[in-house]
């Protein structure tokens, strides 16, 4: 990272002021790089209470994971990001398999690669590190995290109503596989987070999948107690930028989960944006909590809000398909203004992809940075950095 960069991350930025002016912050640039020392490249900034956080609401692309590296596929997207203002970046997400080779030793070439060609771009990045799988023969984890000590390092789990095994999920609730994903984060945010075109990193859904042999009540407290405790390191990590978790599912544990996101100034995702699903939409009542979209009205202006609308939700409404089929307008709709949204990312499929780029060029998404969703700094940010 070029030294004018690296002295940006370590600027201790006014709390008076939340939104912080573009001409004030370049004057500081100036003075610090009269005053102040050379550092060590890609050394994350040390976390304060008065630490700005990177922030560029708007529409990003989500690129499915086989696509990653698909040199035609990415081709088609980065054309598509240049000639269309509305979309500020993409999403790309890594199983915690493909980024760990061996304990510590890891693998971001993917990572960098797609980052300089988005910053050339103005363009920016945000990845998610998957720990879910939804294919059974998926490199979810590190081979190392299989031994007896990791207690295999995930199960396996089946979707409602199947037989066979539908995916992975990590076994959060063993230390050392918490302790092994924070050593991850770790990683990431020493590279990444003072680069100012890294806009985020999250997590993959809270859903945790119908286990093959059924998970006890102590490991799935245990579970949820542990990827808080991950969140919040990965805050500490990334003081400079947005930290997301998807939330969908189980309803119970969802109070705890965005109640500490909230407490450590994190960001909430969902992995689909659905506008008729009855379990995301419930109101909550005295027999059973809200569902996860009650959560992001509530807490719209207090911490990021930023779901993703995937394959499934442009062919129906509703999980269960007992809704209809949605045009891309509907949801951009339902996510800005029912969800309250300050970041839509839209998974780029072939099929639907000229429908989403339409909707990026009316003037509602064109006319400003933002495209058309909520931009104002959240309240659980000390101050946000704009330029």
């Amino acid at each position: 990272m070029d030294r004018i960069n690296f002295i940006k991350s370590r600027i201790i930025l006014p709390t008076i002021n939340r939104r912080i002016n573009a001409l004030a912050i370049a004057a500081l640039f100036v003075i610090c790089m009269i005053v102040a020392p050379a550092g060590i490249v890609g050394a994350a900034p040390i976390p304060t209470k008065s630490t700005g956080i990177k922030w560029h609401p708007g529409h990003y692309y989500t690129i499915q994971n086989w696509a990653n590296d698909d040199p035609i596929y990415m081709a088609k997207v980065y054309r598509e990001l240049k000639a269309t203002p509305a979309l500020r970046g993409m999403q790309l997400r890594y199983l915690w398999g493909w980024l760990e080779k061996s304990p510590g030793v890891y693998d971001f070439s993917s990572i960098d690669k797609h980052l300089a060609k988005l910053t050339a771009m103005n363009k920016r990045l945000v990845i998610q590190v998957q720990t879910k799988s939804f294919e059974a023969d998926w490199k979810l984890i590190p081979d190392y995290l299989k031994a007896p000590k990791y207690e295999g390092g995930a199960f396996p789990f089946r979707d409602w109503g199947s037989t066979t095994i539908d995916g992975r999920n990590i076994k959060l609730w063993n230390p050392y596989v918490r302790d092994r994903l924070i050593a991850l984060f770790k990683a990431l945010g020493q590279r990444y987070n003072s680069h100012p075109n890294f806009e985020g990193i999250g997590m993959i859904e809270t859903a945790m999948g119908q286990a093959v042999t059924p998970l006890t009540t102590a490991q799935a407290d245990k579970w949820f107690d542990n990827l808080i405790i991950v969140q919040q390191k990965a805050r500490t990590f990334f003081p400079n930028t947005m930290t997301i978790q998807e939330i969908n599912y189980p309803r119970e544990y969802l109070k705890q989960i965005t109640s500490a996101m909230v407490k450590m100034g994190g960001a909430l995702g969902c992995p689909d944006v659905y506008p008729d699903e009855p379990g995301l939409n419930f109101r909550g009542n005295q027999y059973s909590p809200p569902g996860a979209y009650k959560y992001f009205s509530q807490l719209s202006g207090i911490v990021p809000i930023a779901p993703t609308v995937e394959k499934v939700n442009y062919l129906n409404t509703r999980g269960d398909k007992k809704g209809h089929v949605p045009t891309v307008q509907e949801l951009l709709v339902f996510a800005r203004d029912d969800l309250k949204s300050n970041y839509i990312f839209w998974q780029r499929i072939p099929k639907y992809v000229n429908q989403v780029l339409e909707v990026m060029r009316w003037k509602r998404q064109t006319s400003t940075p933002s495209g058309g969703l909520r931009s104002a700094c959240p309240k659980a940010y000390p101050s946000c950095i704009w330029n």
